[in-house]
Parts: C-alpha cells; structure tokens; sequence
C-alpha cells in the first residue's frame, strides 16, 4: 500500500504546481512544462510529447477546423459592399 500512496502523492504534486503555477500569473503553457518537470522521471514525458499533446502550441497553429456554414465566401463577401 506504500507504492500506491507514494504515486497518489506524487500525482497531487503534480497538479499543486499546476495549479498554482497558472494562479500565478503564469502562462498557461510554461505552468504545464513546469508540471511536467514535477512528474517522476520514470513516467514523464519528453517536451516533444508534451508539445505534440497540447496541440502544437499558440496562436500559430491556425488549423482550427471551423464548423460548417460559419464561413462566408470571400467572392461574395468583397462584391456585395458597392
């Protein structure tokens, strides 16, 4: 039972950081990477995985897939203003 409860407290540190991390002020990324170096070694994931998990990053990855209909066409949208 000593097992469990070291990863059950090892867990709850993790979200400590997290979450006070973010409180902060900090940005909501650098607190993930700063709750990924909490993680045990043995379990914890690469920056790359980390990166590739949260989607990429930031506001540069604009592959967004947008619903249906929510777009309106450039053609039309540029000639119905005159």
């Amino acid at each position: 039972m000593g097992k469990a409860a070291d990863e059950e407290r090892a867990y709850l540190n993790v979200l400590k950081v997290l979450i006070v991390g973010f409180l902060k002020g900090t940005a909501p990324l650098m607190a993930v990477e700063a709750a990924r170096r909490a993680i045990p070694g043995h379990v914890r994931p690469t920056f790359t995985e980390l990166e590739q998990a949260c989607g990429g990053g930031g506001a540069s990855s604009t592959t967004t897939p947008k619903a249906p209909g929510t777009e309106a066409p450039a053609a039309e949208s540029a000639s119905s203003g005159g």
